[in-house]
Protein backbone atom coordinates (compact mmCIF):
# COMPACT_ATOMS: atom_id res chain seq x y z
CA UNK A 1 0.00 0.00 0.00
CA UNK A 2 1.00 3.65 -0.44
CA UNK A 3 0.64 4.99 3.09
CA UNK A 4 4.17 6.43 2.91
CA UNK A 5 3.11 8.57 -0.07
CA UNK A 6 -0.25 9.78 1.23
CA UNK A 7 -0.23 9.62 5.04
CA UNK A 8 3.20 9.89 6.64
CA UNK A 9 5.69 12.68 5.93
CA UNK A 10 8.45 12.33 8.52
CA UNK A 11 11.51 14.55 8.59
CA UNK A 12 14.90 13.09 9.51
CA UNK A 13 16.63 14.29 12.64
CA UNK A 14 19.03 17.23 12.43
CA UNK A 15 21.61 16.97 15.20
CA UNK A 16 21.81 20.31 17.00
CA UNK A 17 21.89 21.49 20.57
CA UNK A 18 18.14 21.94 20.66
CA UNK A 19 18.11 22.72 24.38
CA UNK A 20 20.52 25.60 23.93
CA UNK A 21 18.76 26.86 20.80
CA UNK A 22 15.32 26.79 22.43
CA UNK A 23 16.30 27.74 25.97
CA UNK A 24 14.15 24.85 27.21
CA UNK A 25 15.07 22.09 29.69
CA UNK A 26 14.70 19.29 27.15
CA UNK A 27 15.09 15.96 28.91
CA UNK A 28 15.66 13.32 26.24
CA UNK A 29 13.74 10.06 26.29
CA UNK A 30 14.39 6.91 24.29
CA UNK A 31 11.58 4.51 25.05
CA UNK A 32 11.57 0.88 23.88
CA UNK A 33 8.33 -0.14 22.20
CA UNK A 34 9.41 -3.52 20.85
CA UNK A 35 12.60 -5.41 20.02
CA UNK A 36 13.10 -3.28 16.89
CA UNK A 37 11.37 0.03 17.69
CA UNK A 38 12.50 2.76 20.06
CA UNK A 39 10.67 6.05 20.33
CA UNK A 40 12.53 9.31 20.89
CA UNK A 41 10.91 12.07 22.90
CA UNK A 42 11.38 15.10 25.11
CA UNK A 43 10.05 15.71 28.58
CA UNK A 44 9.98 19.44 29.37
CA UNK A 45 9.24 19.87 33.06
CA UNK A 46 7.78 23.19 34.16
CA UNK A 47 7.59 22.23 37.85
CA UNK A 48 7.16 19.16 40.03
CA UNK A 49 3.43 19.79 40.39
CA UNK A 50 2.62 21.09 36.89
CA UNK A 51 -0.05 19.39 34.76
CA UNK A 52 1.41 17.31 31.93
CA UNK A 53 0.44 17.50 28.26
CA UNK A 54 1.17 14.25 26.43
CA UNK A 55 1.45 15.49 22.85
CA UNK A 56 0.74 13.39 19.75
CA UNK A 57 1.81 15.56 16.82
CA UNK A 58 0.65 15.59 13.21
CA UNK A 59 1.75 13.56 10.21
CA UNK A 60 4.63 15.74 9.00
CA UNK A 61 8.04 16.83 10.24
CA UNK A 62 9.29 15.85 13.67
CA UNK A 63 9.14 17.24 17.17
CA UNK A 64 11.81 19.90 16.58
CA UNK A 65 9.24 21.69 14.41
CA UNK A 66 7.03 22.11 17.49
CA UNK A 67 9.60 23.87 19.69
CA UNK A 68 7.94 27.30 19.55
CA UNK A 69 4.64 25.89 20.75
CA UNK A 70 6.33 23.74 23.39
CA UNK A 71 7.98 26.92 24.69
CA UNK A 72 4.62 28.70 24.94
CA UNK A 73 3.05 25.85 26.91
CA UNK A 74 6.12 25.65 29.16
CA UNK A 75 6.12 29.42 29.73
CA UNK A 76 2.54 29.14 30.93
CA UNK A 77 3.37 26.48 33.49
CA UNK A 78 2.60 23.24 31.65
CA UNK A 79 4.95 20.29 31.51
CA UNK A 80 5.09 18.83 28.00
CA UNK A 81 5.95 15.31 26.90
CA UNK A 82 6.25 15.12 23.12
CA UNK A 83 7.56 12.22 21.06
CA UNK A 84 8.26 11.27 17.48
CA UNK A 85 6.40 8.30 16.07
CA UNK A 86 8.39 5.39 14.70
CA UNK A 87 10.20 6.48 11.52
CA UNK A 88 10.10 10.16 12.53
CA UNK A 89 13.17 12.05 13.74
CA UNK A 90 15.41 9.70 15.73
CA UNK A 91 12.69 7.13 16.41
CA UNK A 92 13.38 3.79 14.76
CA UNK A 93 11.04 1.66 12.66
CA UNK A 94 8.51 2.49 9.98
CA UNK A 95 5.20 4.28 10.59
CA UNK A 96 1.97 2.30 10.47
CA UNK A 97 -1.40 2.98 12.04
CA UNK A 98 -1.13 0.20 14.67
CA UNK A 99 2.49 1.22 15.25
CA UNK A 100 1.59 4.83 16.05
CA UNK A 101 -0.94 3.64 18.61
CA UNK A 102 1.69 1.36 20.15
CA UNK A 103 4.15 4.27 20.33
CA UNK A 104 1.67 6.49 22.19
CA UNK A 105 0.81 3.71 24.65
CA UNK A 106 4.51 3.06 25.30
CA UNK A 107 5.16 6.74 26.06
CA UNK A 108 2.10 6.93 28.32
CA UNK A 109 3.13 3.79 30.20
CA UNK A 110 6.67 5.13 30.58
CA UNK A 111 5.39 8.32 32.19
CA UNK A 112 3.06 6.49 34.56
CA UNK A 113 5.22 3.50 35.43
CA UNK A 114 8.75 4.92 35.32
CA UNK A 115 8.28 8.63 35.96
CA UNK A 116 5.49 7.92 38.48
CA UNK A 117 3.16 10.51 36.95
CA UNK A 118 -0.44 10.05 38.03
CA UNK A 119 -2.99 9.61 35.27
CA UNK A 120 -5.12 12.36 36.78
CA UNK A 121 -2.27 14.81 36.11
CA UNK A 122 -2.15 13.95 32.41
CA UNK A 123 -4.01 15.66 29.57
CA UNK A 124 -3.74 14.03 26.15
CA UNK A 125 -3.20 16.45 23.27
CA UNK A 126 -3.48 15.40 19.65
CA UNK A 127 -3.21 17.54 16.56
CA UNK A 128 -4.42 16.57 13.05
CA UNK A 129 -3.40 12.93 12.52
CA UNK A 130 -2.23 12.94 16.13
CA UNK A 131 -5.81 13.63 17.21
CA UNK A 132 -6.70 10.10 16.10
CA UNK A 133 -3.69 8.74 18.00
CA UNK A 134 -4.61 10.67 21.16
CA UNK A 135 -8.26 9.67 20.75
CA UNK A 136 -7.34 6.00 20.51
CA UNK A 137 -5.07 6.37 23.53
CA UNK A 138 -7.96 7.89 25.48
CA UNK A 139 -9.95 4.68 24.93
CA UNK A 140 -7.10 2.51 26.26
CA UNK A 141 -5.62 4.50 29.14
CA UNK A 142 -7.02 6.90 31.71
CA UNK A 143 -6.34 10.64 31.70
CA UNK A 144 -7.79 13.84 33.14
CA UNK A 145 -8.77 15.24 29.77
CA UNK A 146 -8.28 15.26 26.01
CA UNK A 147 -7.58 18.09 23.56
CA UNK A 148 -8.14 17.50 19.84
CA UNK A 149 -6.99 20.13 17.33
CA UNK A 150 -7.61 20.05 13.59
CA UNK A 151 -9.18 16.60 13.98
CA UNK A 152 -10.79 14.59 11.18
CA UNK A 153 -13.26 11.69 11.50
CA UNK A 154 -11.30 9.17 9.43
CA UNK A 155 -9.03 8.81 6.42
CA UNK A 156 -12.08 7.90 4.35
CA UNK A 157 -13.83 11.10 5.43
CA UNK A 158 -10.83 13.02 4.15
CA UNK A 159 -10.95 11.10 0.86
CA UNK A 160 -14.66 11.82 0.59
CA UNK A 161 -13.95 15.53 0.84
CA UNK A 162 -10.77 15.88 -1.20
CA UNK A 163 -11.21 13.07 -3.75
CA UNK A 164 -14.98 12.87 -4.24
CA UNK A 165 -15.46 9.67 -2.25
CA UNK A 166 -12.57 7.68 -3.72
CA UNK A 167 -12.22 4.46 -1.65
CA UNK A 168 -9.13 5.15 0.48
CA UNK A 169 -8.71 1.42 1.22
CA UNK A 170 -7.66 0.91 -2.41
CA UNK A 171 -4.40 2.80 -1.88
CA UNK A 172 -3.69 2.98 1.88
CA UNK A 173 -4.00 0.63 4.84
CA UNK A 174 -4.47 3.43 7.37
CA UNK A 175 -8.01 4.17 8.59
CA UNK A 176 -7.56 6.32 11.72
CA UNK A 177 -11.30 6.19 12.53
CA UNK A 178 -11.34 8.85 15.23
CA UNK A 179 -15.10 9.22 14.89
CA UNK A 180 -15.45 5.63 16.13
CA UNK A 181 -13.04 6.15 19.03
CA UNK A 182 -14.86 9.35 19.97
CA UNK A 183 -17.95 7.32 20.78
CA UNK A 184 -15.94 5.60 23.52
CA UNK A 185 -14.43 8.78 24.99
CA UNK A 186 -15.96 9.78 28.31
CA UNK A 187 -13.30 12.15 29.71
CA UNK A 188 -13.65 15.93 29.30
CA UNK A 189 -12.67 16.88 25.76
CA UNK A 190 -11.83 20.18 24.09
CA UNK A 191 -12.09 20.18 20.30
CA UNK A 192 -10.32 23.11 18.59
CA UNK A 193 -10.57 23.94 14.90
CA UNK A 194 -9.45 26.69 12.55
CA UNK A 195 -12.29 28.60 10.89
CA UNK A 196 -10.53 28.60 7.50
CA UNK A 197 -9.05 25.13 7.63
CA UNK A 198 -8.89 23.95 4.01
CA UNK A 199 -7.08 20.70 4.84
CA UNK A 200 -9.64 19.48 7.37
CA UNK A 201 -12.81 21.52 6.82
CA UNK A 202 -14.52 22.72 9.96
CA UNK A 203 -17.52 20.48 9.26
CA UNK A 204 -15.29 17.40 9.63
CA UNK A 205 -13.94 18.64 12.95
CA UNK A 206 -17.50 19.23 14.07
CA UNK A 207 -18.36 15.59 13.32
CA UNK A 208 -15.61 14.51 15.69
CA UNK A 209 -16.94 16.85 18.36
CA UNK A 210 -20.48 15.56 17.96
CA UNK A 211 -19.32 11.95 18.30
CA UNK A 212 -17.57 12.51 21.66
CA UNK A 213 -19.75 11.11 24.43
CA UNK A 214 -18.29 12.77 27.51
CA UNK A 215 -18.28 16.42 28.64
CA UNK A 216 -17.05 18.42 25.68
CA UNK A 217 -16.26 21.89 24.35
CA UNK A 218 -16.07 23.14 20.77
CA UNK A 219 -13.92 26.16 19.99
CA UNK A 220 -13.32 27.71 16.57
CA UNK A 221 -10.32 30.01 16.06
CA UNK A 222 -11.46 32.80 13.69
CA UNK A 223 -9.27 33.28 10.62
CA UNK A 224 -7.02 30.29 11.33
CA UNK A 225 -6.21 27.61 8.79
CA UNK A 226 -5.02 24.08 9.51
CA UNK A 227 -1.46 25.01 10.45
CA UNK A 228 -1.92 28.43 12.04
CA UNK A 229 -4.34 27.80 14.90
CA UNK A 230 -1.82 28.55 17.69
CA UNK A 231 -0.33 31.53 15.83
CA UNK A 232 -3.62 33.16 14.87
CA UNK A 233 -5.23 32.26 18.19
CA UNK A 234 -2.27 33.75 20.06
CA UNK A 235 -2.75 34.36 23.76
CA UNK A 236 -6.43 33.45 23.54
CA UNK A 237 -5.48 30.02 22.24
CA UNK A 238 -3.02 29.31 25.04
CA UNK A 239 -5.34 30.68 27.70
CA UNK A 240 -8.18 28.51 26.40
CA UNK A 241 -5.97 25.42 26.60
CA UNK A 242 -4.65 26.38 30.03
CA UNK A 243 -8.14 27.06 31.41
CA UNK A 244 -9.33 23.68 30.15
CA UNK A 245 -6.35 21.94 31.77
CA UNK A 246 -6.96 23.74 35.07
CA UNK A 247 -10.60 22.68 35.09
CA UNK A 248 -9.96 19.00 34.44
CA UNK A 249 -6.98 18.70 36.81
CA UNK A 250 -8.03 19.49 40.34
Amino acid sequence: MLDHLFIYFPSPWVERDWAALSGLPLHELMIPVSSHVRVHGWLVVASATAPILLWCHGNAGNMTHRLDQIAEFYRRGLTVCIFDYRGYGKSTGRPTEPGLYEDAIAVYDFLVQHRHIRADRLVLFGRSLGAAVAGKLATMRSAAGLILEGAFPSIQAMADYHYWGFPARWVVDARFPLVDYAGQISIPTLVIHGERDAVVPMALGRKVYEAVQGPKEWWVVPGADHNTVPVVGGDRYYERVLNFVRRVIR
